[in-house]
């Protein structure tokens, strides 16, 4: 069975939308999100719109702003703190990959953890470890969300993520740890990786790799979520999973695109509005 993730966040952001004017009535402004892009990649380019659009679909305010790719450090750290000063801002998003004159680490050290929507910082990445309250990475926070609203329970399962990222691979194994499952991660030093894989009950495949999990490292009937977004050797999209072959071996199975993609965006929504009622309790 396909995993929609494309379905599953347009439903997301009309639940959004209702939290979101209702924070508006009761507290007379709108929730706010802060986005910046720093120089031309025009793949950053593409994401920042659909954030934005994103935004207006849960009825989120977003706030712009463009940087040039030779901007100075002190120049951007200077709009990250005046963004962490503003009331109106809820949430500040430093869409990656940034110029190579910009040190991306000092930068998003400037986003308080409260505004920090993305989920990167310290404290938030502790906070999850501790299984406290805080704001959760939007990719790995997207996968739970997705299996949860099809009825799928990790708990009790071996769950294998392949990838230790501390953008997915990281948070999506302490994210499966806390919903009860047993977690493996595996890596490019992983030895016999295709034998930790066919253990899995739910494979997490986040290694930036085209088509590397094939239908001969899947379990019969295990859960397939493919967090890659790669392109093969036509150009053409794909994720990290060989899908035409896997799909019949697995239970369930994320596309791509129309799988975690669009589950990522919502999930930044998602912790935008959470942000925005933290603020006020």
């Amino acid at each position: 069975m396909i995993l929609d993730g494309k379905q599953v966040a347009s439903e997301i952001r009309a639940e959004l939308r209702e939290r979101a004017e209702a924070f508006e009535r009761e507290h007379g402004k709108k929730i706010g999100l802060a986005v910046v892009l720093a120089g031309d990649d025009p793949a950053s380019q593409v994401y920042v719109r659909n954030k934005i659009r994103g935004c207006e679909e849960a009825g989120i305010r977003s706030f712009s702003y463009y940087l040039p790719a030779d901007v100075s450090q002190g120049e951007a750290n200077g709009l990250i703190s005046s963004l962490a000063e503003n009331d109106d801002i809820h949430g500040i998003l430093v869409q990656l990959p940034l110029p190579s004159g910009l040190d991306g680490e000092e930068l998003l050290k400037k986003i308080p953890p409260e505004k920090d929507v993305d989920g990167f910082c310290a404290e938030n990445i502790g906070k999850l470890a501790r299984q406290e309250e805080g704001t959760v990475a939007c990719t790995p926070l997207g996968v739970m969300e997705l299996l949860r609203r099809y009825n799928i329970s990790p708990r009790g399962k071996r769950a294998v993520v392949v990838g230790r990222s501390n953008i997915v691979g990281r948070p999506m194994a302490l994210l499966l740890l806390n919903a009860d499952a047993t977690v493996t991660v595996c890596h490019s030093r992983t030895e016999n990786l295709k034998e930790e894989c066919l253990r899995a009950d739910i494979l997490v495949a986040a290694i930036g790799k085209p088509k590397f999990i094939t239908a001969d490292m899947v379990k019969e009937g295990a859960v397939v979520i493919d967090v890659g977004m790669d392109r093969d050797e036509n150009g053409k999209l794909c994720g990290d999973v060989d899908f035409d072959a896997v799909k019949r071996k697995a239970s369930f199975i994320t596309p791509v695109p129309g799988g975690i993609g669009p589950m990522t965006v919502a999930m930044l929504l998602s912790n935008t509005v959470a942000a925005a009622e933290r603020s006020v309790r």
